[in-house]
């Protein structure tokens, strides 16, 4: 029996690597299908991660690492293609094209600009793809407790959700969390208990639950919400308790990892990220990045050792930021390939 439908993982998410130039009109290709929502971030030197999306528009970013309201710029993300996206001139505030800077940008695919959406008591605009589990979702928060509409048709297993038109932190949820816990994207903070935020009621299949609170629905202020629901074979959303030691926890995810994302849930540590392209043809891996700040790359701290296996992730270091003895850890992993597909044939390790 396969593991999954989706035997080609590439055609929905994947991480492309670049250089930049400095100049508009740089285009970046290589991504294998149109991007619905690109993060990118500098890896040479510290600046923001960036992320962009079709249904807000090109040209609008918010920054993982920051509270910041969203920002409007022509210097950096300018337009989405058919195998990518072209940057501008690197001016303003971010960091997506400086001349002679390496760079990561990971993608996925939704569902375009998207369409309106009525199956929440507040109106959403919805960008969904319900083959790989990922949608956008806009929205105009009233102030009142209400619903907003995420078109998966499952039940999401993990969202997180941004103030666009004023300064507010990242608000998210996890599966592995007990409902009207969050966690804070652009923190090192533990997840805390705040029932005005998602409140206390679990997804359906067509709706998310928003309290009354100003982080997720301020009256009159926009917000976007990105959120996925797990796919056998093609994502995961787990948890996991680290051991402290260099022979740590094996993550079973069922899929050869392209991405992982990592937040530990019971202190205060950074968000950490591994991807399959920044070290791409060996084991172990510790090209790391850390969403929560605007740190660049680190490539040499031991500690964050990893290796990407065919059907998961081997913790080779012991950083608090995945792997301390006894903590509490969830994450956000996505497929290069699934560990068999429906023509059955397995995949193998790096």
């Amino acid at each position: 029996m396969a593991y999954t439908t989706i035997n080609k993982s590439t055609d929905h998410f994947n991480t492309v690597l670049y250089t930049g130039n400095g100049s508009a009109g740089h285009a970046i290709t290589g991504v294998g299908f149109a991007p619905d929502w690109t993060w990118i971030k500098i890896r040479s030197s510290g600046s923001h991660h960036t992320i962009f999306d079709r249904v807000r528009g090109a040209t609008k970013s918010v920054n993982s690492d920051s509270d910041n309201a969203e920002s409007t710029s022509s210097g950096h993300l300018t337009a989405f293609g058919s195998d990518g996206f072209t940057l501008g001139d690197n001016s303003g505030n971010g960091n997506t094209n400086a001349d002679g800077s390496t760079y990561a940008a990971w993608n996925w695919k939704a569902g375009g600009a998207g369409s309106a959406n009525t199956d929440g008591t507040i109106n959403t605009t919805v960008s969904a793809n319900t083959t790989a589990g990922f949608s956008i979702i806009t929205y105009t928060g009233t102030g009142s407790a209400g619903t907003i509409g995420h078109g998966l048709g499952v039940k999401p297993d993990y969202w997180m959700v941004k103030a666009r038109s004023e300064t507010r932190s990242w608000y998210g949820w996890h599966k592995s969390m007990p409902l009207g816990d969050v966690w804070n994207l652009n923190s090192n903070g533990a997840k805390s208990t705040d029932t005005s935020l998602f409140t206390n009621t679990a997804p359906t299949t067509s709706v998310i639950n928003l309290g009354t609170s100003v982080g997720t629905n301020n009256n009159g202020i926009t917000f976007v919400c990105y959120a996925f629901a797990e796919k056998k074979g093609y994502s995961k959303f787990n948890s996991y308790i680290g051991n402290g030691n260099s022979n740590g926890q094996f993550i079973f995810t069922g899929f050869k990892p392209a991405y992982m994302l990592v937040k530990r849930i019971d202190g205060s540590d950074n968000w950490t990220l591994w991807d399959n392209k920044r070290e791409s043809d060996m084991n172990p891996n510790n090209n790391v990045l850390f969403p929560s700040t605007n740190s660049a790359e680190s490539t040499s701290d031991s500690s964050y050792l990893c290796d990407f296996l065919s059907n998961g992730i081997k913790w080779k270091g012991n950083s608090t930021g995945m792997n301390a003895d006894g903590a509490n850890y969830n994450y956000l992993a996505f497929a290069e390939a699934p560990l068999v597909g429906t023509n059955n044939i397995p995949c193998t390790a790096r």
